[in-house]
């Protein structure tokens, strides 16, 4: 359930318009999952994600790998 979970807020951070160069605190990146879920939806953060890996796939391996991290940090345990 925790992977799935971290799955969605990964996207959801991916499509959100938060930027690495923001250097975001844990408290910002849970904020722009939430608003981001809230507004796409699971499914819209997902099509995003698709669409961005289908159009841009050089960027969106970096992009995604710095979410992942983020996640991991921002949702810690």
């Amino acid at each position: 359930m925790t992977v799935l979970i971290d799955d969605v807020r990964c996207e959801a951070l991916f499509v959100s318009d938060l930027q690495r160069s923001h250097e975001p605190t844990p408290q910002n990146i849970r904020d722009a999952v939430h608003t981001t879920v809230n507004r796409l939806g699971e499914a819209g953060c997902a099509e995003l994600v698709a669409q961005e890996f289908g159009e841009h796939p050089d960027c969106a391996i970096g992009r995604m790998r710095w979410a992942r991290t983020a996640i991991r940090l921002a949702f810690a345990a």
